[in-house]
């Protein structure tokens, strides 16, 4: 009996194909995630300041500073101790000094003005406070140790002879009173920084009403004022 032989089948290679395919698409991919993985940060940053300034409607801007070359500085003060209490406690200390009992004490708005005669605390055209003046100003720091106030002292001078030849102008004689005053009420306790002015003779004008002895007096005076708040002058 004959045995029919069959045909050798051909193998398909269609396989290879879709292998190929699936290759180029991994390939392709894996291509792709490393061109994106690898960001240049320059222009990624120019392009996000781009689209910042154009959409950031209500970006803040910082506010100009003053480019004057003379600029005035705001001046914050704060509240201190009450001049009508301050005022009962002074005249209650001073009270207990011989010397400066009698010294006038004048309440303003927002100071309060303690008049020292010259007379008492300084020998005729002299800035050297006596023995008794040191002692009457160490009572009253002993007061303004306890305060925040601001305070400063005025002095006049209304004189002809000058101790020494030390001063030449009743300006300077004034201002050197003013200043051995402050020094001894800071020496007395008082922490903050006294302001010391000189008015010489300038206003003894404004003692024309007064009895000529009275005005001698007043005219070689001392004012250590006390304002209302805190802080510098």
């Amino acid at each position: 009996m004959a045995v029919k032989r069959k045909k050798n089948q051909g193998i398909s290679l269609a396989w290879m194909m879709i292998f190929t395919d699936l290759v180029a698409l991994l390939l392709t991919f894996f291509v792709m995630l490393f061109s994106m993985s690898v960001l240049r940060v320059d222009t990624y940053k120019k392009a996000v300041n781009a689209l910042t300034n154009t959409f950031d409607v209500a970006k803040i801007r910082p506010a100009e500073k003053p480019v004057a070359q003379f600029n005035i500085d705001s001046i914050i003060r704060k509240p201190a101790i009450d001049l009508d209490y301050l005022a009962a406690v002074i005249e209650q200390k001073i009270k207990k000094d011989e010397l400066i009992k009698n010294s006038p004490i004048i309440y303003m708005d927002d100071k309060l003005v303690i008049s020292l005669l010259g007379d008492l605390l300084f020998a005729e055209g002299s800035a050297q406070l006596n023995d008794k003046a040191r002692q009457a100003l160490f009572l009253l720091g002993g007061v303004l140790q306890n305060i925040k106030n601001t305070v400063s002292v005025s002095g006049y001078s209304d004189e002809t002879q000058f101790e020494n030849g030390t001063f030449t102008s009743d300006w300077e004689l004034s201002l050197a009173r003013a200043i051995a005053v402050a020094n001894e009420l800071k020496r007395a306790g008082y922490t903050e920084k006294i302001l010391s002015v000189g008015f010489g003779k300038s206003r003894s004008s404004a003692l024309k009403g007064l009895p000529e002895s009275k005005k001698k007096t007043m005219s070689r005076r001392v004012d250590v004022m006390i304002l209302s708040t805190s802080g510098k002058l």
